[in-house]
């Protein structure tokens, strides 16, 4: 072989596969970027899609003896994937005629990694490419406009990705508003700890910013204390419409005319009114149907979500800044009633131009834009609309998920940017596959095997999905699993050492040495005399 050289094509080729027999088992591995110079397009980038290694000398019989001594004879055989070059346009191009066998095989340089597949940005900084130093960037302006998403199982690192993703849109003064049902973004205001070294490795410094967050709670303090502020929803004049956002999906035609008929008479006499005042106009209604919407109504009173003075939306959204409205200690039901509602106040007010462009998080996405057939929620409508509409207007939308197949496929099928960690449920496979532009078999198998920290970027940047190796986070991580036990749990702690010590415990094994065998089963009743034979086999011939 060619000096620098790490395998040579053999066999059938063509213009999108070919195989290589490797010269050094340690050259070239899965995953791995090589290059062939082409007669007609010159160099030629492509990736290892698997590698196999063979002998026809040993056989099963030499396997049997004992361990083999010598591999010289090992054939270690590369399928490859050709991804192409770009042409004097730009443009990536696959090459017309393929390869000759005897072509030689190198290793890419990163130069020609870089170019071909598109990683020339320099605003966002999520990583390196896997196997590489490499660094792996995406753009904000494609990122926001057209949203992104990021699927994996629980302990993947989801959050943790998605906390990177959120430091480099507040490094790029992106203003977001974040949607966090378990308190896990909060931590965001504080500076990492203890990774120097991968730090270093990431090139990147610790940060915190405390300043350029705010945590807004829709509970009580005394559920939330980390919480800057109480969030609260618009209480006055409200429309049917509004209100409806605020109640189950069982909330029929009849429960609907009662409100529309109580808000009706209310406007027509005051100028202003509030749920007190709907309540009491309802309860005047001779439906026996009203009960069921006094009832909703008084339980989203007590609640002191809705209020005279609401939270301004021009609050939440500023230049720079984080909005994270943390859902902890708040029903299921109530969450989704509140992320209706603050969503749709959140996309007027873009199409008012009130506030900036920015971008909309969403945590836990299958719970509040749930896919058809699984669960209803009154947030999906407007969620669908922001996905669908949102980028005419600045608005883009981060949709986190640990359930693919229950995401709303309108949502999902939106984003131009997908960001996948491991994924394991079959369904969830499928989902993506079908769902999701650039995915393939392929990379349906790469999902199962992926190891925490490595994501699956799939961009309409790029052009082809990458392996990322995920960077550190600048700032402290919030969503660790709770540990049960540590190492301290199972030693046995001072005291019960002496008790130990002071009572001990008894031999059961000496003990029964003594013991005498069990007496024999007594019947609980005499014997017939014609049946003595087989009841004395079974019990005795001594009856009392």
């Amino acid at each position: 072989m060619v000096r620098g050289s790490v395998g040579v094509i053999f066999g059938e080729t063509g213009t999108l596969n070919f195989k290589f027999l490797i010269s050094d088992s340690t050259a070239v591995l899965r995953g791995h970027y090589v290059k062939i110079w082409h007669e007609t397009d010159g160099w030629i980038l492509a990736q290892v899609l698997s590698i196999v290694r063979s002998s026809e000398k040993y056989s099963l019989e030499e396997a049997k003896k004992g361990q083999r001594k010598d591999r010289n004879d090992d054939r270690i055989v590369a399928s490859a994937t050709i991804i192409g070059s770009r042409d004097n346009s730009g443009l990536l191009r696959a090459p017309m005629s393929p390869f000759s066998p005897g072509d030689q095989v190198y290793l890419a340089d990163d130069t020609l990694i870089r170019d071909t597949l598109g990683l020339v940005g320099d605003d966002m900084y999520i990583g390196l490419l896997e196997g590489t130093g490499i660094p792996v960037h995406l753009n904000v302006n494609s990122l926001v406009q057209k949203h992104c998403s990021i699927l994996a199982k629980t302990g993947s690192g989801k959050s943790y990705t998605a906390g990177v993703i959120l430091e480099e849109l507040l490094d790029h003064n992106v203003p977001m508003l974040i949607i966090d049902p378990h308190s896990e973004y909060s931590s965001i205001k504080e500076s990492a700890s203890g990774n120097t070294g991968e730090l270093k490795k990431y090139g990147i410094k610790s940060k915190g910013y405390g300043s350029r967050i705010q945590v807004y709670t829709p509970a009580d303090k005394s559920i939330n204390p980390n919480a800057d502020h109480l969030f609260r929803l618009n209480g006055v004049n409200l429309t049917p419409s509004e209100l409806m956002t605020l109640f189950p999906d069982n909330f029929n035609s009849t429960h609907s005319g009662i409100l529309y008929e109580a808000v009706h008479r209310l406007r027509a006499d005051v100028e202003t009114y509030f749920l007190d005042d709907i309540i009491r106009e309802v309860s005047n209604n001779e439906s026996k149907a009203r009960w069921n919407v006094i009832n909703l109504l008084e339980d989203i009173n007590q609640l002191d979500i809705l209020s005279p003075q609401p939270t301004p939306i021009e609050e939440l959204m500023q230049d720079g800044k984080a909005s994270i409205i943390d859902l902890k200690g708040v029903p299921p039901n109530i969450q989704t009633m509140i992320v209706a509602q603050l969503c749709d106040t959140l996309f007027e007010a873009r199409k008012l131009g009130t506030i900036p462009p920015g971008m909309l998080v969403v945590e836990e996405a299958h719970n509040f834009a749930p896919e058809r057939g699984y669960s209803k929620s009154s947030s999906s409508e407007i969620l669908r609309t922001i996905a669908s509409e949102g980028r005419k207007f600045g608005l883009g939308m981060l949709v986190i998920s640990q359930r693919p197949a229950r995401v709303d496929k309108n949502v999902l099928s939106q984003c131009g940017s997908q960001i996948i960690l491991k994924v394991t449920n079959p369904n969830d496979l499928k989902s993506i596959s079908k769902g999701l532009e650039g995915v393939n078999s392929y990379v349906e198998e790469e999902l199962l095997r992926l190891p925490p920290g490595i994501a699956m970027l799939v961009s309409n940047d790029i052009e082809r999905p990458i392996l990322v190796d995920i960077r550190v986070r600048k700032s402290k991580h919030g969503g660790e699993s709770v540990k049960i036990l540590n190492k301290s749990s199972s030693k046995v702690s001072p005291d019960v050492k002496k008790e130990s010590k002071t009572e001990p415990v008894t031999k059961p094994v000496e003990e029964n040495k003594s013991q005498s065998p069990p007496p024999k089963r007594k019947p609980s009743r005499n014997p017939k005399k014609d049946s003595g034979g087989l009841f004395n086999k079974l019990f005795g011939s001594e009856s009392k």
